[in-house]
């Protein structure tokens, strides 16, 4: 067996509490598991703060006068403390000598100053003190909440757990304020109070044993109230030099976020601070804030009958640009979860998505040089500070905090160190008032860490975070960015400023003439400036124009040059590929001397070598000026050029490739890159998917079938994969709109390969004429015009 020294125990009291807002927490949420309607009273008594105590020790050593000492005494107690916490310090006052004064100072600062935790709960009986309370781990709490979550059904609510804390560690909260404690409880049937006097510097003796240090609990004074129950805990002799300031701050900041502020405020636990008597206020939200935000996004993520769905709804209200309010909402199930949390990787596993259990998100976000003032709160200083106050992404547990997220130092979600290398809308923690809730019950694999400082790291923990991650800086980014593209950076249209122009033009050459024509002699230069003033202008217009053409020439092949950058990659990937599987047969061919044997290794290195040498071919038409040329080709030839290209690939991927062409030669003219820029991406995309339900489905066959119709001119490209929901047909074809796992997440190959289609006056579309039970869609349709025919 081991032994435990007393001086362990403080040593897990320092450890496992780590802040005061963390000791208050587990002392509150103590009076509301043992069933206290009246919520939680906590009381400051503090007639001397201690600066000022060790103030006054100090001036004692320097040999002040006994007068003057009790003079300043008298000048550093709080006028606001009751006359019953005031008359601790008579004694020191009618002390006739310094070392007098001293001692009475030491004994009035100890007992005097005392926070008070109050609850009028269901209370403890003599026996429960000493079975329960004294017993660290106690595991009587636990039993219960385990009992619970075996009881609980698939339904959306359970209610709370039977208790909020169950770790057996709360007691030890009381260590972190004060060196003493002094706690009195009673249950409705008893007729005495039970006392416990606990004074924990007895656990410092180095060479004691925890079994050394006698506390018992003992039988008090008679019940003043027969029918009264609850636990007041007295703690004294405190550790921390509290002041009303402090407290006030301690309540804005910490206390306002202990109970999920999204709740409604008459709904919300009562927590009551008092300050010397006087009540200390707790901030509540606003929820005029809220109103005000200039965008929002909310998610549910619920276990259904098919297994694990998010739903989502995002709403842009006000981005700083002329916009509608616009709502976009979708539901992700199982297939695009898997695809974009889990990934091929499998760095989760699958099981996680389903035993993390439902949990709901709400997020305002605020573009801060926007925040102005608003009727009912204040002038814009004041808007700005609300929002900077409850700003964060919280986490509540049963609606009780689940520290430290969301917190100012706390980046729990990533966001800060992604918004440093994003471009565009950078959404950094500071701009979202949010909050995400579990429960206890629904979600048993998201604990807390024993210290309170966050949750355990579990896979359900790992798979919570990526989920959020991919909610905000995947689809609610996108959402922006989509915004952005649709209404702040829309094209001219020349056709028509061209003609507004000219009409201008017509306008102002009559009012000149018209002009001219009343013009006196003398005054003939003032027109000669205004004519020339005229042609100045009509010339920096004309410069505008092409100025204004030169920058959507230039956007264009920045979008060409990014689709070459993705193929590129892909490109890079299997030629790092090949070259370490060369490497490893040029490994193997040492020491052997078999002629087969080094035959078969050589072919084999041919063979990768010959993969790679294709798939580089395959990149010269995607060059920029490969892919601004039209040519005349056959496309049936071109599909398989591609797929000989990769048959190393889709060997390797057990993907069976089928190809339908037409009975004659199709072909076409058109630029021959985009074509191969289109059928790449589609290629990549159903490679990326297959492998991801290969791993889930033992029997499942990859397959990509592609159809060449002649008339008219069609390619049908169709997977055996998860396929798309059918509410995202559309969304797919957005740029930086992708359900891929973060590492792998582009969301421009389908932007760019419609773009590339349409460069042709084609389309690109997702076929929606098949949908099975799933709603999941597996066929693209390419169409080019009758004009593309050579």
């Amino acid at each position: 067996m081991f032994k435990v020294t007393a001086r362990t125990v403080l040593e897990l009291g320092s450890e496992l509490i780590s802040s005061d807002i963390i000791a208050f927490y587990e002392l509150i949420k103590n009076g509301f598991d043992a069933g206290s309607k009246k919520g939680v009273d906590i009381r400051f008594v503090v007639p001397l703060r201690r600066n000022a105590f060790l103030r006054l020790k100090s001036q004692i050593a320097a040999g002040i006068d006994l007068d003057d000492l009790k003079e300043n005494l008298r000048s550093l107690l709080d006028s606001g403390c009751s006359e019953e916490a005031g008359q601790s310090f008579v004694k020191v006052l009618a002390a006739e000598t310094k070392k007098g004064f001293l001692t009475a100072l030491v004994e009035a600062y100890r007992s005097a100053n005392v926070i008070v935790v109050t609850d009028q709960g269901k209370g403890m009986s003599l026996a429960e003190l000493g079975d329960n309370y004294l017993t660290i781990g106690t595991p009587s709490r636990k039993r219960s909440v385990d009992d619970a979550m075996k009881a609980a059904t698939d339904d959306d609510d359970d209610g709370p757990p039977p208790y909020l804390g169950e770790k057996g560690i709360g007691r030890l909260s009381a260590m972190r304020l004060g060196e003493r404690l002094l706690l009195t409880t009673a249950r409705d049937t008893d007729t005495h109070l039970n006392v416990l006097d606990i004074d924990w510097r007895s656990f410092s003796d180095l060479d004691a044993m925890v079994e050394d240090i006698q506390i018992k609990p003992s039988r008090g004074d008679k019940k003043k109230d027969l029918a009264y129950s609850g636990t007041t805990l007295s703690i004294s002799d405190l550790s921390e030099d509290w002041t009303r300031t402090k407290l006030e701050l301690l309540a804005e900041h910490d206390f306002a976020r202990l109970v999920d502020p999204f709740n409604d405020p008459k709904k919300r636990p009562r927590i009551a601070l008092y300050w010397n008597d006087d009540r200390i206020s707790i901030p509540w939200m606003d929820k005029t804030l809220l109103k005000h935000s200039h965008a929002t996004v909310e998610a549910a993520y619920r276990i259904g009958e098919n297994g694990p769905e998010l739903t989502y709804r995002m709403e842009a209200r006000k981005l700083g640009f002329d916009h509608p309010r616009e709502i976009d909402e979708g539901t992700l199930s199982l297939p695009d979860l898997v695809g974009s949390i889990i990934g091929k990787d499998d760095v989760f596993p699958v099981e996680a998505l389903t035993s993390l259990g439902p949990f709901q998100f709400n997020a305002h976000w605020y573009n801060r040089r926007m925040l102005g003032g608003i009727e009912g709160l204040g002038d814009q200083k004041r808007v700005r500070e609300l929002q900077r106050r409850w700003s964060g992404i919280m986490m509540f547990r049963d609606s009780f905090r689940v520290f430290p997220y969301g917190d100012d130092d706390d980046d729990w979600l990533g966001l800060d160190r992604k918004a440093l290398g994003s471009p565009g809308y950078s959404l950094n923690k500071a701009q979202f008032v949010g909050h995400v809730r579990i429960s206890r019950l629904r979600n048993p694999f998201l604990l807390d860490q024993t210290n309170r400082e966050g949750l355990r790291a579990t896979p359900e923990q790992q798979v919570l975070v990526g989920i959020l991650q991919h909610i905000i800086q995947g689809l609610f980014r996108g959402f922006l960015r989509e915004m952005d593209r649709r209404y702040k950076r829309q094209p001219l249209d020349f056709s028509t400023v061209e003609t507004e122009i000219a009409s201008l033009e017509a306008r102002a050459k009559t009012a000149l003439k018209q002009i001219r024509q009343h013009v006196p002699h003398e005054d003939e230069e003032l027109y000669v400036d205004l004519q020339h003033a005229f042609f100045e202008f009509k010339e920096l217009t004309e410069r505008a124009q092409r100025k204004i053409k030169e920058v959507e020439e230039d956007s264009k092949q920045m979008t060409q040059m990014a689709g070459v950058g993705l193929m590129v990659e892909v490109v890079a990937h299997e030629l790092a590929r090949s070259s370490e599987s060369a490497l490893k047969t040029l490994e193997a061919l040492r020491g052997q001397e078999l002629p087969e044997t080094a035959r078969a290794h050589f072919e084999t290195l041919r063979a990768e070598m010959k993969s790679v040498s294709k798939r580089l071919r395959v990149l010269d038409p995607l060059s920029v000026s490969g892919r601004q040329r039209s040519e005349v080709f056959d496309l049936g030839h071109l599909i398989n050029e591609l797929e000989e290209g990769h048959r190393a690939q889709f060997e390797r991927h057990r993907v069976d490739f089928k190809f339908f062409g037409t009975e004659k030669p199709l072909r076409i003219r058109a630029v021959k890159g985009m074509i191969v820029q289109v059928l790449e991406n589609l290629i990549s995309n159903s490679i990326y998917w297959m492998d991801i339900k290969s791993k889930r489905e033992s029997s499942f066959t990859p397959r990509i079938t592609i159809e060449l119709e002649a008339d008219p001119i069609l390619i049908t490209y169709q997977d055996t994969g998860s396929g798309i929901a059918l509410e995202n047909a559309e969304k797919v074809f957005r740029p930086f709109w992708s359900l891929k796992e973060k590492t792998k997440r582009r969301g421009l190959g389908l932007f760019i390969a419609r773009e590339c289609v349409e460069y042709h006056n084609g389309t690109l579309k997702l076929d929606t004429s098949d949908v099975g039970e799933a709603k999941r869609l597996n066929r693209f349709v390419i169409e080019l015009p009758e004009s593309a025919r050579a």
